[in-house]
């Protein structure tokens, strides 16, 4: 009896892992975030038990809640799945459902899924590295677990690339601090929305914008001079999937 962490990847399911797609078809339960795409769990057996605990403002299942459900059938299924959006382990909370598994004696493996962190800003044409114009990135959420904001003003820096998810409902905040913290005005971003769907959509503009900008979630906020870059990525991959 095991759990699969597995990552779905940042939405279109021709960017799953095989490795997957098999376990998707073979559980007995599958337990799914909200920004898993629709094609991915259209993957899943009509005979298999589905459940979505996505997270909604007003209405979303406790971690603690989660936790409880894993354990659970952990105990019971041979194949449970925990499906999650990007990568397990990067803003998925991964970890924290790992050790609880542990704790009770439940067998867990974890499946890499290509974070949206990276694939994001590739599908919208930025690399987030790019010789003299980024010697690295550093990826961060918008807010602390406990719902505070990040201090930004710590994390401002000409040479490297900052990808910023879960960023746009305190994109005021994060710009207020960036600028406290050395960042020019004129630094550029893009902002893109529904990274890898067919309704994938990037706003560019400059740090001063940021804030007023008709940006929603789900977005990855990209602040950087390679975030002026426009590599082409976008048309060639939707041609490719079309």
């Amino acid at each position: 009896m095991s759990v699969y962490l597995v990552g779905a990847g940042p939405g279109d399911v021709d960017l799953l892992t095989l490795r997957a797609a098999q376990l998707i078809n073979r559980a007995d339960v599958v337990i799914h975030d909200r920004l898993v795409g629709p094609d991915i769990l259209q993957l899943i057996p009509a005979h298999t038990l589905r459940i979505d605990v996505g997270k909604i403002p007003g209405t979303s299942h406790s971690q603690d809640a989660i936790n409880e459900l894993l354990v659970s059938f952990g105990q019971r299924f041979d194949c449970v799945v925990r499906l999650k959006g990007g990568d397990p382990f990067v803003f998925g909370r991964g970890g924290e459902e790992a050790l609880v598994l542990a704790e009770a004696g439940v067998a867990c493996e974890v499946v890499p899924g290509i974070s949206s962190a990276l694939a994001g800003p590739l599908l919208a044409g930025i690399p987030v590295t790019h010789r003299d114009a980024s010697h690295g990135v550093t990826v961060v959420t918008g807010h602390a677990h406990d719902g505070s904001a990040v201090d930004f003003s710590k994390l401002a820096n000409d040479d490297v690339t900052l990808v910023i998810l879960m960023g746009v409902a305190r994109r005021a905040i994060i710009t207020e601090q960036l600028l406290a913290g050395g960042l020019r005005p004129s630094t550029p971003l893009a902002v893109v929305e529904r990274a890898s769907r067919p309704d994938q959509r990037v706003v560019r503009g400059t740090l001063s914008e940021l804030a007023t900008l008709d940006v929603t979630n789900p977005a990855i906020i990209v602040i950087g001079a390679v975030a002026a870059l426009d590599l082409g990525l976008v048309s060639s991959y939707a041609a490719a999937y079309a």
